[in-house]
C-alpha cells in the first residue's frame, strides 16, 4: 500500500516537472529572415537597405526588438500629442 502511494504521488510530481530540451540546430530548424513573423506576401521580407545581409539571428532579433520599442514610443508619442492639443 506505502509503495502505490509513494509512486502515485511521483508519478503526479514528475507530471510537473519540466521536460528536458535539447538545443540542436539541423538545416530543418535553420534560421531564416525570411522566416520572421511579418514576411507576408507579396512583399515578403522586406529589407530596403540591407540591414540583413550581414546580420545574424541574434543580431536581427536585437534590430527586431528595437523596432517594436520604437514605434511602441513613437506611439506614446502621438498620444501625447493629442492629448496636449485637447487640454489648451
Amino acid at each position: 500500500m506505502k509503495l502505490a502511494i509513494i509512486s502515485a504521488i511521483l508519478g503526479s510530481a514528475a507530471a510537473f516537472a519540466p521536460a528536458p530540451v535539447s538545443k540542436t540546430s539541423t538545416s530543418l530548424n535553420a534560421f531564416s529572415a525570411s522566416d520572421l513573423p511579418g514576411a507576408l506576401p507579396p512583399m515578403g521580407f522586406f529589407d530596403p537597405l540591407g540591414f540583413a545581409e550581414k546580420a545574424d539571428e541574434k543580431t536581427l532579433k536585437r534590430y527586431r526588438e528595437a523596432e517594436v520599442t520604437h514605434g511602441r514610443v513613437a506611439m506614446l508619442a502621438v498620444i501625447g500629442f493629442f492629448v496636449g492639443e485637447a487640454v489648451e
